[in-house]
Parts: C-alpha cells; sequence; structure tokens
C-alpha cells in the first residue's frame, strides 16, 4: 500500500486534469458558444497552458500529499489557492491577446465549475477509499518491527484513518522496557515463523540506529517469505523532519533538511518579490515618515533620525542594518548584549511609539533594496547578541542560509526580542530558532504573505515588540 502512493498520484492528477477542460470547455459554449470557440484557436493554447500550470502548481504546493487524510477544510484551501494561478494565468493570456469575447463570464464560469468539481472528486475518492476499506477490502497485514519512538509514532498514524489501508498485526521488539499496552507478539528472532502465521504482507522497520545490524538478517527472512519490506530511518535524534530522497546516479542521497530556497528559480521569485515591495514601501512609507521623524527628534531627542548597527546576515557576513533611532544619542550599551525592557531608560520618548508599534524597523526596506535583507527571513542578530545565542543553540548557524527578514515565522508567533532574566531567555531563543529553522524548511510565497498580512495587523493592534 506504500508503494501505491504513485499510482494515486496520477489517478487524481488525471482525473483533476479531465475536470480542468470538461470546465474550460463548458465555461467556453456557455458564455458564448462552441463555434465561436472553434473559431478562437489561440483559446486551445490558453488550456493547453492552463494543464501544465496546474500540473507545476500542484507540485509545488504539494497538493497530493496525502490529501486523503486530511479534512475538507485543508483540501479546500488547496484547491482555491490553485484556482487562484489558474484565474489569474487566463487573465494575464486574455490581456495579451486582447481576447473581446472569452472574458469576465468564461472566467467565472470556469472558475466557479473547476472549483465545484475538483472539490467533489477528492470527497467522492475520499469517501469511496472510506467504503473499500470499511469492508475489509484491499486491506493488507502489517507488521511493525520496533515498538519504540518510531514504530508506536508510524502505529498512531495509520491508526488514524484507515485510508492507509493497514492491518496491524503486532509489533517485534527485544527490548523489556516497552509499554505493557503495546500489541508486542515476539521477539526478532521469532520472525521467520511469525510471518506465516500471522499471514503479514507488509512488513516497516523502525529500529533504531543501534540495532541497524539485524537489517541483512530481518530483509532475508521477509524476502524468503514474499513479505515486503519498509524501512523508516530513525532520525528522530535531528531537529529536522523535511527529509528529502533523491537519487545520484545509483546512490540514494538523504538529505536531512530540506531548502526550498535553494533551488534558484525561488530565489529570483522571492527576491523580485522583495524590490518591488521594498520600493513601493520606500516610495509610500519611508519618503514622508523620515522628515516627520526628523522634525520629532527635534524636538524630543536631538541627534540622527537613523541607527545603523552591524549585523549577521546570510552566510554570516556583517552588514550594517538601518533602523529609526530609538535610544538617547551617546548610548554606548548599544553594542553589548543587553536585553531592553518597555521602560528602559535608554529609550526616547519617541522611541517607545517606534518600538511598540514596530515602526522602527521600517528603513531596513532599504537594505532589502540592497539586498543584504528579504521582506520575511530569520530576524538579523546584533553581533554581540549572535555570539551569545551561538551558546545556547547549536544549529544557529543553519539560519545564515537565507537572508535574514525584516519580520519572520517567529516574529508573529510573539518571540520577538529578549527578557532580562537569562534561562528564560535561552528557552525563548531556542524556541525562536526553532521557528526561524522551520520557516527555512517550509517557506513558500503564500507562507510570505501570510507572514506580511499578519505583521501588518500585530503593528495596527500595536501586539509587537521591537528588538
Amino acid at each position: 500500500m506504500i508503494t501505491s502512493k504513485k499510482s494515486t498520484y496520477y489517478l487524481r492528477l488525471f482525473l483533476d486534469l479531465l475536470i480542468l477542460n470538461i470546465s474550460f470547455f463548458v465555461a467556453a459554449i456557455l458564455s458564448q458558444s462552441f463555434k465561436i470557440l472553434l473559431q478562437r484557436n489561440y483559446m486551445f493554447i490558453l488550456m493547453t497552458g492552463l494543464n501544465f500550470v496546474w500540473y507545476f502548481v500542484s507540485n509545488v504546493i504539494e497538493f497530493y500529499e496525502d490529501f486523503n487524510t486530511r479534512n475538507f477544510s485543508y483540501q479546500f484551501i488547496k484547491i482555491f489557492k490553485n484556482i487562484i494561478v489558474q484565474v489569474l494565468t487566463a487573465v494575464l493570456f486574455i490581456f495579451l491577446v486582447k481576447e473581446d469575447l472569452f472574458t469576465r463570464n468564461f472566467i467565472i464560469l470556469y472558475a466557479l465549475l473547476l472549483t465545484v468539481l475538483v472539490s467533489i472528486r477528492t470527497q467522492i475518492i475520499k469517501h469511496t477509499i472510506a467504503r473499500v476499506r470499511g469492508k475489509e477490502k484491499n486491506i493488507r497485514n502489517v507488521l511493525i518491527i520496533g515498538a519504540g519512538e518510531l514504530g508506536r509514532n508510524f502505529f498512531q498514524m495509520i491508526n488514524k484513518s484507515n485510508d492507509f489501508g493497514f492491518n496491524l498485526v503486532g509489533f517485534l521488539d527485544d527490548a523489556k522496557d516497552n509499554p505493557n499496552d503495546m500489541n508486542i507478539i515476539g521477539t526478532l528472532n521469532e520472525i521467520d515463523k511469525i510471518l506465516p502465521e500471522k499471514k503479514v504482507e507488509e512488513v516497516v522497520i523502525a529500529l533504531p540506529i543501534y540495532a541497524a545490524n539485524q537489517l541483512d538478517e530481518i530483509i532475508k527472512v521477509c524476502n524468503r517469505n514474499a513479505v515486503r519490506v519498509h524501512i523508516i530511518p530513525d532520525y528522530f535524534r535531528y531537529l529536522s523532519k523535511k527529509f528529502q530522497i533523491n537519487m545520484m546516479g545509483n546512490f540514494p542521497i538523504i538529505t536531512v533538511r530540506g531548502e526550498p530556497l535553494s533551488e534558484f528559480h525561488w530565489r529570483f521569485v522571492k527576491r523580485t518579490f522583495d524590490i518591488i515591495f521594498s520600493l513601493l514601501a520606500i516610495v509610500l512609507i519611508l519618503s514622508w515618515l523620515y522628515p516627520l521623524l526628523f522634525i520629532l527628534n527635534k524636538i524630543y531627542s536631538p541627534g540622527p533620525v537613523m541607527f545603523v548597527q552591524d549585523r549577521v546576515g546570510a552566510k554570516d557576513k556583517i552588514f550594517k542594518c538601518y533602523k529609526f533611532r530609538t535610544m538617547h544619542v551617546g548610548n554606548r550599551s548599544i553594542n553589548k548584549y543587553q536585553p531592553t525592557t518597555e521602560e528602559d531608560s535608554r529609550i526616547t520618548r519617541v522611541g517607545k511609539f517606534l518600538r511598540k508599534s514596530n515602526v522602527d524597523e521600517l528603513p531596513q526596506f532599504i537594505n532589502v533594496l540592497k539586498g543584504d535583507m528579504s521582506i520575511v527571513g530569520p530576524r538579523p542578530h546584533p553581533i554581540a547578541f549572535h555570539e551569545i545565542y551561538k551558546e545556547m543553540v547549536d544549529e544557529i548557524k543553519i539560519r545564515s542560509w537565507v537572508k535574514p527578514g525584516i519580520t519572520g515565522w517567529a516574529q508573529i508567533h510573539g518571540y520577538r526580542g529578549d527578557v532580562p532574566d537569562y534561562e528564560e531567555n535561552k528557552k525563548r531563543t531556542i524556541k525562536r530558532i526553532e521557528y526561524d529553522l522551520w520557516y527555512i524548511e517550509n517557506w513558500s510565497s503564500w507562507l510570505d504573505v501570510q507572514i506580511i498580512l499578519t505583521t501588518v495587523w500585530q503593528m495596527v493592534k500595536g501586539d509587537t515588540k521591537g528588538i
């Protein structure tokens, strides 16, 4: 059942492409007529392009990954994302070819039909599989070898849904300290007897690394009994859960930490967005905000409007980070590790508002335009702070794989800034780095948009704390 994943993927993809083409034809005929559609040959170029776009976007957003095990709200969000891209593609094409008949009505009908029919398709397949499994058809007896954390977690996953098509016959394990409630039916030495006795069809090996020397014998016994074998690598000791398996020639290579932005085309997309967004922010916001703060500083805290500080960026390179000044001029503690508190005497009257609203970070759009930073990413650390953080978190250097950001995944979840208590700050720092690494592994354009919108909403509510 595990190896049939590709078959179900291709089935769903085929059905959705079929639905896409049917929706296209129906929308075109209802909005105009079949005769007019045939006269506009270039519309078939659009239809072909929409097929390729659906395939590409579906893979990018992992549209078909574990789809049957998710609830419909999760499924619909994925469908909606795909439909949005379909609509934008159609609008752009129609604009470029200056089409005057297949316009608004066609696009609306196409989007509605595609949304409804794909949604129906997902539910039909899900309920069909559930009905087949409920009648105990296409169910395979599976034996899990290893009743440790790895084996138990796998069992809990397949036990939550019958979509996987497994019937657990039990566990095999040599350990003596396993929970009493685990269905352990024997030891590893008894596998040759248990496989035919329990009519096992598939074996999942979930042994810890130190027991890897037993794999050869287990696989030999399974082959002798014509039982399919699957191995779950024990990588729970690593922080990452986003492993990737690729082939290099004849060698399978496991990449411990996936990183979407290692791909050039995604870096290009992110950089293009950064340039456009930062230019708009500089023209529409900084152009009038800078003079306003210049006047306020002259009144309440004479000194420069901008504060420039060395911070750690991508590939651990040091860059000049711009902020609106929020502390009194001549403060010697700025470049030392000294967490800022809400009532910190170093902060100016204007600076309190800037920090609370997070407006002090806006000059970093200049850093984004220069290429030192991105709109979204792990926050750049001052050098003194970074040296302290390195003692707290071993994986901190992984943050340097991507450009630092004005805002980030950790910040919108409340992990912004430091607290005076060392132990409490250590816990917060570890959590913040975990959020940063999750962002690096799970980056997408949609995620960046979500983070930006959440940041703006938090700024409106005043629910932020500067660093």
